[in-house]
């Protein structure tokens, strides 16, 4: 049986680049690097940069990473101060950042939790919503 999240692992087209802004920007703890990838975490997630070329993906696939409410506003001042691109605004439950990473990878930096997004759920489902 499946336990949970092992790890993500993204393309990136220049690995310092990514580096600097995942480890920079976003605060991930950088672990090793070699010629092809590096190794971070955020939190208890381990997070892989292999180097490739990546996909340009313009559906709503995306990453989405917590954070405290006490710290989104601040975080988000100084991330989009250091240049991140914001590619959606924010419609539902709970404060989120959308913002693209160099090669275009959609993230959102959000504060809300499963829990939070079903009880909004509950006041204002979504068309079709159904409960399994």
């Amino acid at each position: 049986m499946v336990l949970g999240l092992n790890h993500i692992t993204i393309a990136v087209s220049d690995l310092e680049r990514s580096l600097r802004f995942y480890r920079d920007t976003l605060g991930f703890i950088a672990h090793v690097k070699w010629d092809s990838g590096a190794y971070l975490s955020v939190g208890e997630l381990w997070f892989c940069l292999s180097l490739d070329d990546p996909c340009p993906k313009s559906d709503y696939t995306h990453v989405a990473f917590d954070i405290s409410s006490k710290e989104f506003e601040a975080f988000t001042k100084r991330v989009i101060s250091l240049g991140a691109e914001i590619w959606k605004e924010n419609k539902s439950e709970g404060q989120s950042l959308y913002i693209l990473d160099p090669d275009g990878h959609k993230l959102e930096i959000h504060t809300g939790s499963l829990e939070s997004r079903l009880e909004s759920l509950r006041a204002k489902p979504y068309s079709g919503l159904i409960w399994l």
